[in-house]
């Protein structure tokens, strides 16, 4: 949310949506060295998304006829990555990193002349909006601007340049704190580096930018003071969201976002009629998508494009990714990745749900179950302790407890066909490409190598007899042998014993 200063409109008082800008340029040349890692910096992710992913999608809420991204440090990563999530954009590379002044030099190079407004933005800023940038544009337009700078009131505004105006409210000059003095750095409204320039203003200013500061760099905000110099207005647009205006330098500072993100996702959905029993313990990402009524429970995470129908209930325990969820389905202390569980479906506890996993409606997968690129048809059960890869399951069918789906030969996968109406006993492998037609039944503890019809009981396994006397005998024995005839201890269990005497 963002404030005009006193005296002036209300946002209702101007224009909703201003038209498209000229250009916006998104500073992302920075080493992020605080970072300590062999990622850039900006493709660290708060919110489920890239920090440069997010700052280009609030760039593009104001229209702009062209979008520059400016690269440097680690531009083999950003390039490709900036090609994904924007691909209007282009690159402008600024092999030195030389201020801010000299990165915005970089990023107009590569365009043509300019007339209109240049905005410029950074890309590790994750919370900052589009409605922001829309609303930062706005005021310049109403206030005829030659710059317009978005700036926020902080308690502690130790390393951020300090706003000082004039006696009109007008921007006097933005001063780094480590050139301000006292009095400077006694003022508690700070720079977002976030600014709307008129472009001639824009570029008359950076062909007049000069070193002579405290990290002999050329700064951007010694612009604002060429503008009033020409008789140009310099003003600002105050957020009262200061979090919109906070970069990340460090895996601290990424914590503290993601946090901050996190909550008000989480305070969002509660608001719209999602039950969070515990939102400390619960992450939603940005991208998800939650029906009315969905219930959830502590230590649940929802990543990437997961969506949940209404009255779905999540947890506890519970992380999905890109994962689509039915109406009134329950997931139990489950992980899943890039799986569809049908409406009224039941999932867990204690289950895995690799990709490509389809569970239709009304059906179960129960505790300690594995399933992988397995399409289970309606009302169809794997209650628990089992493993099913690379098969499809049709419709009513139950796959009895400790089931395996061997799919694997060594070398390739094979696919398994199982009908409508199946009954699968316990303890029970599927030699792949296993073939069970509707109505088939299989007993308990057979390994299945040849088709099943329809019609049939396969039984596949080893003929049971009873050697009779034998554990007597062996008890005995033992026992003689221990010095303790007659004894019954518990030393002759089977497990591990020797199974060749007494027969």
């Amino acid at each position: 949310m963002t404030t005009v200063p006193p005296g002036q409109p209300s946002r209702d008082d101007q224009t909703a949506q201003p038209s498209g800008v000229s250009a916006v340029v998104v500073l992302a040349a920075g080493g992020g060295t605080r970072m300590r890692s062999s990622r850039s910096k900006l493709l660290h992710e708060v919110g489920g998304r890239s920090m440069l992913s997010s700052a280009l999608r609030a760039a593009a809420e104001v229209q702009p006829e062209h979008l520059v991204v400016v690269v440097g440090h680690a531009r083999d990563q950003v390039e490709p990555h900036v090609a994904e999530v924007a691909p209007q954009a282009v690159t402008a590379v600024q092999e030195q990193q030389l201020g801010t002044g000299h990165a915005v030099l970089c990023g107009l190079a590569v365009l043509p002349p300019l007339e209109g407004e240049v905005l410029v933005t950074y890309g590790d800023v994750p919370l900052l909006t589009g409605e922001t940038l829309t609303d930062l544009v706005a005021e310049h337009r109403r206030a005829g601007n030659a710059v317009t700078v978005l700036t926020a009131e902080v308690d502690d505004p130790t390393g951020y340049g300090r706003v000082i105006r004039d006696a009109e409210g007008g921007v006097l000059r933005v001063v780094e704190h480590r050139d301000a003095d006292d009095t400077e750095r006694a003022v508690r409204e700070i720079n977002s580096g976030i600014y709307v320039f008129a472009a001639a203003t824009l570029t008359a200013g950076l062909g007049r930018l000069d070193s002579d500061n405290a990290q002999g760099e050329l700064y951007l905000t010694d612009v604002l003071a060429t503008a009033r110099a020409d008789g140009g207005r310099v003003g600002a647009l105050v957020t009262e969201d200061a979090w919109q205006t906070e970069g990340v330098n460090d895996r601290v500072q990424l914590a503290r976002l993601n946090a901050e993100l996190n909550r008000r996702t989480v305070e969002r959905w509660m608001r719209a009629g999602v039950t969070v029993v515990d939102p400390a313990t619960t992450w939603i990402e940005a991208d998800v998508d939650l029906g009315r009524d969905v219930l959830i429970h502590p230590g649940t995470i929802l990543a990437g494009a997961t969506t949940v129908g209404e009255g779905a209930e999540l947890g506890p325990d519970t992380r999905l990714r890109d994962c689509e969820v039915g109406a009134g389905a329950s997931l139990v202390r489950t992980e899943a990745h890039l799986a569809v569980v049908g409406a009224g479906a039941t999932v867990g506890p204690w289950s895995y749900l690799r990709p490509g996993t389809q569970l239709g409606r009304g059906g179960k997968i129960g505790g300690f179950v594995e399933t992988k690129k397995a399409v289970i048809g309606e009302g169809s059960k794997v209650p628990h302790l089992s493993y099913v890869g690379d098969a499809t399951i049709g419709v009513g069918t139950n796959i009895g407890a400790g089931t395996i789906f061997a799919n694997y030969d060594g070398r390739d996968k094979h696919r398994s066909e199982v009908g409508d109406d199946v009954f699968v006993g316990s303890g029970t492998v599927l030699v792949a490409p296993a073939a069970l037609e509707s109505g088939a039944y299989v007993a308990a503890g057979s390994t299945v190598t040849e088709p099943v019809q329809g019609s049939d009981l396969a039984v596949a396994r080893g003929r049971q007899r009873n050697v009779e006397g034998w554990a007597d005998r062996r008890r005995s024995r033992l026992a003689a042998a221990d010095g303790t005839a007659g004894a019954s201890s518990g030393e002759g269990h089977i497990a591990g014993g020797d199974s060749r005497g007494g027969q």
